[in-house]
């Protein structure tokens, strides 16, 4: 007889893992989670301490790994964000610090950050608009050469995050301010070479997921009635930030892919305007020159 025998409390102590993840892929997929193997192999990953690749060396859950778990499970069946349960939100090359009154940075923005840094010229002055976490600027500071980055939020509690983010990579400043103020930077007036901002786009009143509506700071989602409300400053605003050549890259709505490259052609100041679709195909960021 095992020690372990000689105890009920200690037997059982070890659960398959194969059983655990299939139970909870069940419950995520009754929640409505739309990624719940994803995301059920992450949570045991996070739980185990160790990436997702290396679950396959593992056979079994002990007894307070599984009750971790299945608690983890259940938080992410009431729909509270994966990013959230794992403190970080994977963006390009970072691990993000992430929570609730921050915007956690999706996938698609990434195609914007990438658009952005293969055109960044060594020694460039940059500005991220709406910068949340600090995702899109802290990307263009790691991935470019000697640039020099402002990154603007005007939530404190996402300022909090992104001073958070950003400390320790001297190339970003966090700069606390609001995109529609005309006067915000002033200062950098006609000297960048680079604008790029993920706004608060989606149009009020559109149907979003509860990780959305519960978890993701209304400011930071919603843009007016049309969803262009903070765009629209943001194209004035940058026009008067860039150089002559200077470049923009903006997000927008799938609903905008005709109406921001509208605005921007009609504001007589951008040449080059071309409308970039994301992983689905759907129109999601427009760029532009300063003329």
């Amino acid at each position: 007889m095992t020690p372990d025998d000689e105890h009920p409390s200690r037997r059982l102590v070890r659960t398959s893992l194969s059983h655990a993840l299939a139970a909870a892929v069940a419950d995520l997929t009754a929640a409505g989670v739309q990624s719940p193997r994803v995301d059920a192999e992450l949570l045991a990953a996070h739980v185990l301490e160790i990436p997702r690749g290396r679950l396959l060396l593992v056979d079994s859950l002990r007894a307070d790994e599984l009750r971790r778990f299945t608690t983890l499970v259940g938080e992410r069946s009431r729909r509270i964000p994966l990013q959230h349960l794992l403190g970080t939100a994977a963006f390009r090359y970072r691990e993000l610090s992430v929570g609730d009154g921050v915007f956690i940075p999706r996938p698609e923005t990434e195609l914007l950050a990438g658009w952005g840094i293969e055109r960044t010229p060594p020694g460039a002055v940059v500005v991220d608009l709406c910068s949340g976490t600090g995702a899109i600027a802290l990307a263009v500071a790691d991935e470019t050469t000697a640039a020099r980055v402002y990154a603007v939020e005007r939530s404190p509690v996402a300022l909090s995050f992104l001073r958070r983010n950003a400390a320790g990579c001297p190339a970003v400043e966090v700069v606390a301010g609001d995109v529609t103020d005309p006067g915000l930077l002033a200062d950098l007036a006609g000297t960048v070479d680079l604008v790029l901002c993920n706004p608060p786009y989606v149009p009020d009143g559109t149907p979003v997921p509860p990780e959305v509506a519960d978890h993701d700071p209304a400011e930071a989602v919603f843009g007016g009635a049309d969803g262009l409300a903070v765009i629209r400053p943001v194209l004035a605003l940058a026009a008067t930030l860039l150089k002559p050549g200077g470049r923009l890259g903006i997000e927008h709505d799938d609903v905008h892919g005709t109406a921001v490259p509208g605005l921007l052609r009609a504001d007589g100041r951008f040449a080059e305007v071309t409308a970039h679709p994301d992983l689905s195909g759907r129109p999601r960021f427009a760029t532009a020159r300063r003329t």
